[in-house]
């Protein structure tokens, strides 16, 4: 069964799905992008970091192939390598990104962290110290996205992980806008203060998370069980529906983009069934109501990067 998803119209025109496939850390991931698109999502996300834009490329690949989609069905997310904010790192990230996912454009590309790392170094402890490039700053990064922009290899530019004085220096310098932030948002966390700046902004945020990083390692050890919470469970059985179904509702008619995760056929197919029902006002504000301003995903190895977003307020 195949599910029709809504969308919304980017400040730059393009329409964006409301709901969309994260794959950070799934994993089969090829197996996963393909009952993704069998079941009727378009929107899919990945990075250079996550290091599987060539096992969705693959499957994005063979759906074309066999006639399931064309490629402008498709809206591609990929993001710039942290390790990648140099000039000549950056291009190459990129054409590397192109190279993999199979295709000769992405739909919209996001500077995936406003800190910088060594070029040689992953970002993950487990190959080595951590060394950040401190003298990189992402108004240069920036400026380099809004070339790829007008060169036509991207369709529209965005922003992940950014705060607001931070989004707000590249609008003093920038020519050409960011259309999306990506961010950590969910009912705990529910970022309503920086969705509102967006908002005025013309900024859409998009969340990862939005079911609270079930089974992710590293999210919070007391990290609260949204899927479990009273109120979502209650709503659930109020509106026949799952209590992650209510948790990406609630996300979507806060008009935030919703992108979970997951590689299980029958996860999936729930996690895109929710364009059939509309939570009423008064169980989107107790919904709100659970909001803790508890981040869960931290990323804490990279606490001592200059522009390290998570020290302000949001």
């Amino acid at each position: 069964m195949s599910f029709t998803i809504s969308s919304r119209t980017l400040s730059n025109g393009l329409e964006i799905p409301l709901l969309g496939l994260g794959t950070s850390t799934i994993g089969d991931i090829y197996e996963g992008t393909c009952r993704a698109i069998d079941a009727g999502y378009r929107l899919i996300d990945t990075a250079s970091l996550y290091q599987n834009e060539g096992e969705i490329g693959r499957a994005v690949a063979d759906k074309i192939k066999d006639g399931t989609i064309k490629r402008e069905d498709l809206f591609i997310v990929t993001k710039i390598h942290v390790n990648s904010h140099r000039r000549g790192a950056f291009a190459k990230d990129f054409e590397g990104s192109l190279a993999r996912l199979r295709v000769d454009y992405v739909d919209l590309y996001l500077i995936h962290w406003p800190i910088a790392l060594a070029e040689n170094c992953s970002g993950k402890i487990t190959d080595g110290p951590i060394v950040f490039d401190d003298d990189a700053d992402y108004l240069t990064v920036w400026a380099m996205m809004e070339e790829l922009l007008e060169s036509g290899k991207v369709r529209a530019i965005g922003l992940s992980n950014f705060n607001k004085a931070q989004i707000e220096r590249i609008l003093k310098s920038c020519k050409i806008r960011p259309v999306v932030n990506q961010v950590e948002c969910h009912l705990v966390f529910n970022q309503e203060r920086l969705r509102r700046y967006c908002a005025q902004q013309g900024i859409l945020l998009m969340a990862f998370s939005p079911l609270g990083a079930p089974g992710r390692t590293i999210i919070r050890t007391d990290a609260p069980k949204l899927l479990e919470n009273d109120v979502v469970v209650e709503l659930a059985r109020k509106y026949g529906k799952t209590p992650g179904q209510i948790l990406l509702r609630h996300t979507i008619q806060r008009n935030i983009i919703a992108i979970p995760k997951s590689a299980n056929p029958q996860r999936i197919r729930e996690n895109i069934d929710i364009f059939d029902f509309a939570l009423e006002p008064a169980d989107v504000e107790r919904l709100n109501a659970q909001d803790k301003n508890l981040r869960l995903v931290e990323n804490k190895v990279w606490e001592a990067g200059k522009y390290y977003p998570f020290h302000d307020d949001y």
